[in-house]
C-alpha cells in the first residue's frame, strides 16, 4: 500500500504502513491475496476487488476491531483515505474523543464515516442511502457491531440530499454532515475518458462502486451544488458542512457558488494517501466556529528540505589543522579548524560570513552571496596573472624595486617566466593565492585587527586598485544578493560533516556549486599535503 507522508498528522497509517506479512499470518482471507514480489516483500494486487476487500476488512478487524462485508459490486473504500477525512472533520469541530451528532450522505454498503466516528469518538451518526443493496449491507454491518444505538441508517428516495432527511428531525442541531459524492457524470467519465490526463499514470487500484456510488447527473460538481442549496435552507440546523472531492477542478467553481450565495465561512483542505489525492470543501453559516487554514502554496514551500553536505574524513584532519595553523589561526579543535579554512575561502570569494549562535562542538555561519564569483575560477585566475604581468612595475617598497631592477637587467628570465605561467597554469595558482592575501586580510575575522603596516608592501596592484563595489560588504548592508545560506560545521564521530541550509535567494542550484567548490578546496589541501 503507498502511503505519502502528506496524510493528516493523526493518521494511524501516516508513519506505520499495515504489516501485509504479520495481517496475513494472522488473517487467512487476507493471506491468500498477498504475494511475494521479486524482491521479497510482501505485496498486494490492487486490481482485484476481492484482494482490495480484503485488505478494507482485515484493517478495520485489526486496528479498530470492526466486522463489515462488502458486496463485490459495491464501492469499496480504503481506509487510510477514510481515516484522513474523519480526522479532518475532528479538527472542525473540536470532535475528537467528544460526543457530537453528524449526518453521513449516502453511507455506501460498508457505512465506513459512521462506524469510524462512533468507533473512535462515540459520534452519533444519521446515515442516509439510497440503494437497496446498500442499504441492507450497511444496516447488517451496524448490527453486527453492536452500535445501533449511535448509528442510524435510514433508506430515502433518489436525488435526496439533506432537505427530506431532516423532515423528521425538526429539534436536533446537527454538527456536521460529510459525503463522498459521486465523482463522475456517465460511464465514459468513469474509465477516464476525456477526463483524465494523458501524462498522467493509470490508476494503481481498482475501480469498484455501483452506478448510484459513482455516477450522479452532472457529475461531483452539480451534485454538491445541490447540497449547497440545501444549505442555504437549512443555515443553523447543522454546524459544519463538507463534501470530498475527486477532482481539484470542482473545488475553484464551489467555492465562486458559496462566495455568491454569501455563505460566511469557507475552507477546504487537501488528502494524500500515496498516488491519490483528494480535496474536501467545507462551509457554515454559524460565525462562532473557528475556521482552519485551508493549505497554502506557501506552506509547501516550507518543507523541510534535506540539507547540502559532505564529510571530511578523519584521516585528512591532521593535515587541515596543520594548514589552518599556518595561516595563524588558534583553533584548537577539528571544527574551528575546518571553519577557519572556510571562512579564509569565503572571504577570498567576497561571500559574505558571520558566525550565529550554535550548539557545543559545532560552528554556524549565515552566508549572504552578492556575486558569482566560484566559478570560472581558473580563467579568472589567468586573467589576473595576466593583468599583473601587464600592469607597470612601481616601486611600493624596497623589495618590489630590487625585483623590478633584476627583471630590467634580466629581460631574458622575464620571458621565460612569462612562458611558464603559460605552460603550467595548473602547478602556478599559487601565485594567485599570494597575490589575493592582501584582498583576504581586508576582510576583519574573527573581529581582530589588522596590522596595515604590514600589508602596505605585500598588497598587489590588483587589490589595490580594487573597486569599492569588489570589496567585502558588511551582511548588514546588503539588498540585494543571490542567497543567503545558514552554513554548520559539525563533528560525527572523528569526522567532520559540513551542511548548507537554504534560507533564501534566486537560485540553489548557486548553493550547490558554491558548496561543490567548499568541498574541493579542502580536498585539495588535503592531497596536497
Amino acid at each position: 500500500m503507498a502511503l505519502n507522508k502528506s496524510m493528516h498528522p493523526r493518521n494511524r497509517y501516516k508513519d506505520k504502513p499495515p504489516d501485509f506479512a504479520h495481517l496475513a499470518a494472522k488473517y487467512p482471507d487476507f493471506q491468500q491475496h498477498v504475494h511475494t514480489s521479486l524482491t521479497g516483500r510482501p505485496v498486494v494486487n490492487f486490481k482485484e476487488p476481492e484482494a482490495v476487500r480484503a485488505l478494507t476488512c482485515t484493517l478495520l478487524k485489526e486496528d479498530f476491531g470492526l466486522t463489515i462485508e462488502i458486496p463485490l459490486e459495491r464501492l469499496i473504500p480504503t481506509v487510510p483515505l477514510r481515516l484522513n477525512y474523519i480526522h479532518w472533520v475532528e479538527d472542525l469541530i473540536d470532535g475528537q474523543k467528544q460526543p457530537r451528532r453528524g449526518i453521513d450522505i449516502g453511507t455506501g454498503a460498508s457505512c465506513i464515516y459512521p462506524l469510524l466516528g462512533a468507533t473512535m469518538n462515540g459520534w452519533y451518526f444519521l446515515a442516509t442511502e439510497v440503494d437497496d443493496i446498500c442499504f441492507d449491507a450497511a444496516t447488517k454491518n451496524v448490527e453486527q457491531n453492536n452500535l445501533s444505538d449511535l448509528i442510524k441508517v435510514v433508506k430515502v428516495p433518489q436525488k435526496t440530499l439533506l432537505m427530506d432527511a431532516l423532515k423528521e428531525e425538526t429539534e436536533i442541531v446537527y454538527d456536521f454532515c460529510m459525503c463522498n459524492p459521486p465523482f463522475f457524470a456517465n460511464q465514459l467519465e468513469a474509465k477516464g475518458v476525456n477526463s483524465r490526463n494523458s501524462r498522467r499514470p493509470p490508476p494503481s487500484s481498482v475501480n469498484t462502486g455501483g452506478v448510484t456510488e459513482i455516477m450522479a447527473e452532472g457529475g461531483e460538481l452539480e451534485f454538491v451544488k445541490r447540497i449547497i442549496h440545501d444549505s442555504l435552507q437549512l443555515k443553523k440546523r447543522l454546524r459544519w458542512y463538507s463534501c470530498m472531492l475527486g477532482k481539484k477542478c470542482s473545488l475553484t467553481p464551489l467555492k465562486e457558488e458559496l462566495r455568491k450565495q454569501g455563505v460566511p465561512k469557507v475552507t477546504h483542505t487537501e488528502f494524500y494517501q500515496g498516488r491519490t489525492m483528494r480535496w474536501a470543501l467545507a462551509w457554515s453559516f454559524y460565525d462562532d466556529v473557528i475556521v482552519p487554514s485551508p493549505p497554502s502554496k506557501k506552506r509547501k514551500l516550507e518543507k523541510a528540505r534535506k540539507p547540502l553536505s559532505f564529510t571530511l574524513p578523519q584521516a585528512g584532519l591532521k593535515e587541515l589543522q596543520a594548514k589552518a595553523s599556518a595561516m595563524g589561526s588558534s583553533a584548537c579543535s577539528p571544527v574551528d579548524s575546518i571553519t577557519a579554512l572556510l571562512e579564509k575561502t569565503l572571504t577570498e570569494l567576497r561571500v559574505l560570513h558571520k558566525r550565529v549562535p550554535c550548539r557545543n562542538q559545532e560552528q554556524s555561519l549565515i552566508l549572504t552571496a552578492v556575486e558569482n564569483t566560484w566559478i570560472h575560477g581558473r580563467q579568472k585566475r589567468r586573467k589576473q596573472k595576466r593583468q599583473l604581468r601587464e600592469l607597470p612595475r612601481a616601486p611600493h617598497c624596497a623589495a618590489t624595486n630590487s625585483q623590478n631592477t633584476v627583471t630590467a637587467t634580466n629581460p631574458s628570465q622575464n620571458q621565460l617566466s612569462s612562458t611558464q605561467d603559460t605552460q603550467d597554469d595548473n602547478t602556478q595558482d599559487k601565485t594567485a593565492e599570494e597575490g589575493n592575501k592582501a584582498s583576504s586580510n581586508v576582510e576583519v575575522m574573527h573581529n581582530t585587527d589588522v596590522d596595515m603596516a604590514s600589508t602596505t608592501c605585500t598588497e598587489t596592484p590588483a587589490a589595490a586598485s580594487e573597486p569599492p563595489s569588489k570589496r567585502p560588504l558588511s551582511p548588514g548592508a546588503v539588498e540585494h544578493f543571490l542567497f543567503k545560506c545558514l552554513l554548520n560545521v559539525m563533528l560525527e564521530e572523528s569526522d567532520v560533516v559540513i551542511e548548507m541550509h537554504w534560507v533564501e535567494g534566486q537560485n540553489k542550484d548557486l548553493m550547490n556549486q558554491l558548496c561543490t567548490y567548499l568541498k574541493n578546496t579542502l580536498l585539495k589541501s588535503v592531497a596536497k599535503s
